[in-house]
């Protein structure tokens, strides 16, 4: 069998099916689709459980939630694909996703992940977009330097639902880390861009939703720091003194995302201690200004922008209902 389809699970109940549905819809028949039910309380397995009736390459499996990462882990235990496809129970993909990506295997065989382009899907604030993945002009397809990339837009070039990898590759890494709920998936990625090549291919062939609601999604709050991606990457201390473009992205990655910590009065001392590695020399003078700024009036600017983001949901809402 060439692919494993893999949907994890968990009080998904008004999108899965769309999700599923776009599996089911591949023009590329060599697949099967496993997923796995994380303790779903919103009747999630049972939508699931009626959109694959009738189709024999499909099984639905339940467990104790134990979170993302070990359903994933478990679900592939259940597999038996040649290659791993991960799609996010909310979200869903093109009809060719698995026919494209099939071709860029044959092509690329080298590598050890692959992965598509997306569209972002924000309704509720008319965002919807292709990824800026930073990849250069006219770049159709081919390996990339994944940490480059990533650090020149901060769009993932790969993600959760665009990526398939060799099970050979995905057991070597052991698969996802179990204890991460905010960047469990980075950390899988960067380990296997860091030992093998990574083909890539600039079509949109996935649509990741961002009008799902923020309770069921690891983005958008904070994470105790045991919990989250850039407090966990102490095995990776010797590729960040020796490789400048993982040094690059990590650094990216800190001031990018740590500022919510630093802001809390409950994380501003682990988030300072993390940004403390950060090498401020590199980074674009707005950004170190902005760290600079007392934390008083950085906390006052902030609570400005965020009750003006708010005010322009509200209107955007308003305008919606009034349009239908």
């Amino acid at each position: 069998m060439r692919f494993s389809v893999i949907i994890p699970l968990y009080n998904k109940a008004p999108y899965v099916a769309k999700a599923i549905g776009s599996v089911l819809s591949q023009t590329f028949a060599d697949y099967e689709l496993v997923i796995m039910d994380d303790g779903s309380q919103d009747g999630s397995f049972e939508v699931a459980l009626q959109c694959i009736d009738g189709h024999p390459n499909c099984h639905i499996y339940r467990q104790t939630n134990k979170g993302v990462s070990v359903a994933r882990n478990n679900a592939v235990a259940l597999s038996q694909g040649e290659y791993l496809c991960f799609l996010d129970a909310d979200d869903w993909w093109e009809p060719t996703f698995l026919e494209e990506m099939s071709r860029l295997i044959e092509e690329f065989p080298d590598a050890g992940i692959y992965g598509t382009n997306y569209t972002i899907v924000n309704e509720t604030r008319h965002k919807t977009r292709v990824a800026s993945v930073g990849v250069d002009p006219g770049f159709e397809k081919g390996y990339i330097n994944y940490c480059q990339v990533y650090a020149k837009t901060l769009y993932m070039p790969l993600t959760s639902i665009t990526v398939s990898i060799p099970r050979v590759v995905f057991q070597e890494m052991q698969g996802f880390p179990k204890n991460i709920k905010l960047g469990e998936d980075f950390m899988l990625w960067i380990r296997i861009a860091l030992n093998y090549k990574v083909a890539f291919l600039n079509q949109p062939l996935a649509f990741y939703n961002q009008d799902v609601d923020g309770v069921n999604r690891g983005v958008g709050r904070l994470h105790q720091p045991q919990e989250h991606m850039l407090w966990n990457l102490g095995f990776l201390e010797e590729e960040e003194r020796t490789n400048p473009d993982y040094k690059q992205l990590i650094d990216r990655l800190r001031v990018s995302s740590l500022m919510p910590y630093y802001l809390s009065k409950l994380y501003h001392d682990d988030a300072a201690l993390e940004l403390q590695k950060v090498n401020w020399d590199l980074q674009p003078t707005i950004v170190r200004r902005l760290y600079k700024t007392p934390l008083v009036w950085l906390k006052v600017t902030n609570g400005i922008r965020k009750c003006v983001v708010r005010l322009k949901d509200k209107f955007s809402e308003g305008y919606i209902k009034n349009k239908r």
